[in-house]
């Protein structure tokens, strides 16, 4: 029987290592011809063109972690010592109205402010310094007795009708006198909370992929390196998911229910719509301190508008030890400001000094400096330069802007509701629920066909949970630079 032979076989050995059409093997498309020359060269090593792409750690350096058993953290914190008021006053009738606090935190048993009779106070208005004491006092209206005048509104040193300051130095009574006060002045605190949102991801690969093995030399955020196949892209799902638990701490809100009605069935708040939970801007855009709002302060690219700052602090807690973490621009800002204190930073370097030699290396950045009685200590913070996270919303919307924080070093004391004591804690710490048979912190579960088979799902599905939020303590006495 004759056997004849298919006319597109390649059937012709060359007897060199050339490329002919006699024995090239068309992968593609023999049908078409011989176009292909050659195979394709697969380079393994895969590029890392973006450096190190997490942006975690941040609250790792200034904060801690502690489990919860409950929905909500409730804290107190305490309020001011001392008393000083914001009102109004009849400078004719030496009366003022009480319209405002000092410490916006602060509530009094016997009425809207502290002051009673018998208290020596101070009432200044934006010309006029006046002591006073105090001789009636009603809910919100106190009238003064001025001690250098007959009345508020004296001739020469009157003090307008207008906005002052009212704050309380002590009292003076005669002798043998009785203290005829009917209240006490109890310590001031108001109590604040957050609650934890449910963090979720997932990783999923068909089982028909995972049987066919494409080997790729990587090295990765979440510790992967060598050859891996779709490992690789699980390990960054894992680095992503790790990023958005720190990025929620730091970018979360609350949501606001009473919007119109969400027919998204998924949200944890109500009539379906997120809930939310508060995260560090918010917090200290709420009850911190913003730079936006201080007369004076722009980028910090010299010491005057530092200085307004430090005026601020002044007026809180004045902790010592600060740290900045801020962006790029701000960063090269204050290396400027502090090099122009150097009388030699305009013509050149100085040498001689600590074995600063002309041949070496020249620092042109600066760690930390002091101003006052506080130290800072600065450090750039890859999230607010990197495109792919904050950085790029700061391109976009250049007027709300992040430039970066300035956080307390050290702890607070704070009263917790749940464990009925003072407990010392940093003033930014995450809660995560946990209990003795279930801990939220970081879960990490495989379901489906791939390996042991948990389902009838022909995948392997990863799940990533956590359930979290970030207690801002003290935010009186941190700085949002926008």
């Amino acid at each position: 029987m004759a056997i004849t032979a298919g006319s597109n076989l390649n059937t012709v050995p060359a007897p060199k290592q050339s490329t002919l059409s006699s024995n090239y093997i068309d992968f593609i498309d023999g049908s078409t011809g011989w176009e292909q020359q050659y195979l394709p060269d697969l380079m393994e090593k895969e590029a890392e063109i973006y450096g190190k792409r997490t942006v975690s750690g941040f609250l790792a350096q200034v904060g801690a972690e502690e489990a919860m058993a409950s929905d909500q953290v409730v804290w107190s914190e305490q309020g001011r010592l001392h008393l000083a008021y914001t009102g109004t006053v009849d400078a004719s009738a030496s009366e003022v109205t009480i319209t405002g606090h000092i410490d916006s935190n602060a509530t009094y048993t016997g009425g809207s402010h502290g002051l009673r009779v018998g208290d020596t106070v101070i009432v200044a208005s934006s010309l006029v310094t006046a002591p006073c004491r105090v001789s009636t006092v009603a809910t919100d209206v106190v009238t003064c007795e001025p001690y250098t005048r007959a009345e508020l509104s004296t001739a020469g040193i009157a003090m307008a009708d207008g906005a002052v300051t009212v704050l309380k130095y002590g009292s003076e009574w005669k002798k043998g006198s009785d203290t005829p006060y009917s209240t006490a002045n109890e310590p001031s605190f108001k109590s604040f909370s957050n609650k934890p949102v449910i963090i979720r991801d997932m990783y999923h690969i068909s089982g028909s992929d995972a049987s066919q093995i494409g080997w790729v030399e990587v090295s990765g955020e979440e510790g992967q390196s060598g050859y891996l196949w779709y490992l690789k892209a699980e390990g960054d799902t894992r680095a992503r998911f790790s990023d958005n638990l720190e990025m929620t701490c730091i970018e979360g809100v609350m949501g606001a229910n009473d919007t119109t009605v969400d027919t998204d069935t998924h949200g944890s708040g109500g009539a379906g719509k997120p809930s939310g939970t508060q995260g560090l801007f918010d917090a200290i855009g709420d009850r911190g301190n913003k730079s936006s709002g201080i007369t004076g302060v722009n980028a910090a690219t010299d010491l005057a508008e530092f200085d307004a700052i430090l005026a601020e602090f002044d007026k809180q807690g004045a902790i010592e030890e600060n740290m900045m973490f801020i962006n790029r621009a701000t960063s090269l800002a204050i290396d400027d400001m502090l090099a122009s204190m150097n009388s030699y930073g305009a013509g050149g370097t100085s040498y001689g000094v600590f074995d600063n030699d002309e041949d070496m290396a020249l620092n042109l950045g600066f760690s930390g400096f002091r101003r006052g009685s506080y130290d800072f200590y600065k450090s750039d913070w890859k999230y607010l330069n990197d495109a792919g996270t904050r950085g790029a919303i700061n391109s976009r919307d250049t007027v709300n802007a992040v430039r970066g924080v300035m956080i307390p070093a050290g702890v607070s004391s704070v009263y917790d509701e749940n464990l009925g004591k003072n407990l010392k804690r940093p003033f930014l710490h995450v809660r995560y629920r946990a209990s003795n048979t279930e801990s939220r912190k970081y879960k990490t579960w495989t379901t489906g066909s791939v390996g042991a088979t948990t389902s009838e799902l022909d995948a392997m599905r990863v799940n990533y949970l956590s359930e979290r939020c970030l207690i801002t303590q003290g935010a009186n006495n941190f700085m949002l630079l926008n």
